[in-house]
């Protein structure tokens, strides 16, 4: 009796662990690319963007129809003329260790963002003066009007605003922050971190979520699932196969070419995510893309529709043809300047590179090996650019490592680089402020570091002008001025998607295919 007894403890305390695990909803996420930077205000990266949106939260947030809606904040007044804002935060804010969110917080997280983002940029431009009111008020003093004020603290992406406790943010966003201290719905168990395999989240103790329910990014953040994995898959069809099988509820971004067989998978849901525009993006600080004829001439050579076929999405899924650089679709589409780019045309794109002064050197181009989208972009840049006479070097290596290797300013034959290949999102495209190439003034820190003294006036007038036909018109040139002086290479417009199992409840109140945890159930 007496070994039984003990025996039957142990069986219990078995049992009773068992059925809390059990009740435990776990989530499996396959994401796109391996995670190195945690810090979201430091890196434009997607998966740094969605780690920050599961860890931290928002002033403002917007919703499924881009309405720019409370958060963090409670209620918040301006003045008649746009000068005196003042904002008062929710009760009960608290960040992941406990402590609570002051007004201190919001301001030191407010002032590292607008060093970085070129919203916040805007803002400075025009005086924006933040100071704590109190524990849980802050203001806003602009010695201008600034009619994008709330539209920039609900800014989605490239770079958000999330908000951090004082100490961290007042570390400059030079460097990438390592510590993890969030404000948001769930909480980064570092413990269980292994860096190219798995990214583990659980739920958030501290966090008080909104009453109203979640739209987009706003509202309600009510955790379902108590646990999230994201695991780093680089292999497409493992990925699939764990899908299919049920060892993952969900890939955040599909491969093109498994779109349509998913489809006609009844275990498994297809859903649109984002809008992208391709981006061939170059280094201006080296030749020869220093040079905006150089620039120009592989604008000439890309002929967007071999691009977007080569990127295996099905045609209701591509355009043969945008201009626009703000999305086609969207409020601000306009191709104003693509005349002479409408059409490839392999001759003048040459004479356009002889002009630049090219005369063989080598292009560093940085191929991401495990994104399978970029990778074929990267193909067809590859092609086009040696199509006119450049003398192209293909590096491959993962997507994380691309978004390490980007920032340095190293010459390209010095372990830099001339060219990598990305997609911007709609929300980081369609507008001459938004668009995360276009929108970074001269002396910005984002890899390629482009610099147009015209576009930046262009940028300013834009942003400022209130009468809606000036506005379009403002528009129109700065359009055609970004075709004159490319930040970067248009290669296309195309959606991605991706792909849940039936058992996974709110898969399709994602917002752009962000992996948003909260919207999600089992």
């Amino acid at each position: 009796m007496k070994r039984l007894i003990p025996n039957l403890l142990v069986a219990a305390a078995l049992l009773g662990s068992s059925l809390l695990f059990a009740q435990t909803k776990t989530a499996k996420i396959v994401v796109q690319t391996d995670i190195k930077v945690l810090d979201p205000t430091f890196t434009t990266a997607y998966i740094t963007r969605d780690f920050g949106y599961m860890v931290y939260d928002t002033l403002f947030a917007l919703d499924s129809k881009n309405v720019a809606r409370p958060q963090m904040v409670d209620t918040w007044t301006s003045s008649k003329d746009g000068k005196q804002w003042s904002f008062t935060l929710r009760k009960n804010l608290r960040f992941s260790d406990g402590s609570t969110v002051s007004s201190a917080d919001i301001v030191a997280s407010i002032q590292r963002w607008q060093a970085r983002d070129s919203l916040g940029k805007q803002l400075g431009a025009v005086g924006a003066e933040w100071k704590p009111n109190g524990p849980e008020g802050f203001t806003l003093t602009l010695s201008e009007p600034f009619g994008m004020v709330l539209q920039a603290l609900a800014k989605p992406s490239s770079f958000p605003l999330v908000i951090l406790p004082e100490r961290l943010a007042k570390a400059p966003a030079t460097s990438p922050l390592s510590e993890v201290t969030g404000s948001g719905p769930y909480m980064f168990k570092r413990d269980e971190w292994v860096p190219g395999n798995k990214v583990v989240f659980v739920k958030n103790p501290h966090y008080v979520p909104r009453s109203e329910p979640a739209d987009g990014l706003a509202g309600g953040k009510t955790v379902a699932i108590d646990r999230v994995e994201w695991i780093y898959l680089p292999d497409a069809n493992s990925a699939i196969s764990a899908l299919k099988q049920g060892e993952v509820d969900m890939i955040a971004e599909l491969p093109p070419d498994f779109i349509l067989p998913l489809r006609a998978d009844p275990n498994v849901k297809v859903h649109a995510g984002a809008v992208l525009q391709g981006f061939l993006v170059p280094n201006h600080l080296f030749p020869p893309f220093s040079s905006a004829k150089a620039r120009q001439a592989v604008q000439m050579a890309v002929n967007q529709e071999k691009f977007m076929a080569a990127v295996g999405v099905p045609p209701d899924m591509r355009k043969a043809y945008c201009g626009s650089w703000f999305i086609c679709g969207s409020a601000n589409e306009t191709n104003a300047g693509d005349e002479a780019f409408r059409r490839p045309d392999i001759a003048k794109a040459k004479q356009l590179l002889a002009e630049s002064g090219y005369r063989g050197e080598k292009v560093v181009l940085l191929v991401a090996s495990d994104m399978q989208h970029t990778n074929a972009l990267a193909m067809m840049a590859a092609a086009t650019m040696r199509s006119i006479g450049m003398n192209v070097e293909m590096q491959t290596m993962d997507w994380a490592s691309i978004v390490a290797r980007r920032s340095k300013k190293d010459a390209p034959d010095a372990g830099g680089w001339n060219m990598y290949i990305t997609a911007g999102a709609e929300f980081d495209v369609n507008s001459p402020i938004t668009n995360v190439y276009l929108g970074a003034a001269c002396g910005n820190s984002l890899p390629g570091w482009p610099c147009d003294k015209r576009l930046d006036e262009l940028r300013t007038a834009w942003v400022r002008e209130t009468d809606a036909g000036k506005q379009k018109q403002l528009l129109d040139e700065f359009n055609r001025r970004a075709y004159e002086a490319p930040a970067y290479i248009m290669a296309g417009q195309y959606q991605s998607a991706f792909a849940a199992r039936s058992t996974l409840k709110g898969a399709d109140k994602l917002w752009r295919g962000i992996p948003l945890a909260w919207m999600l159930d089992k």
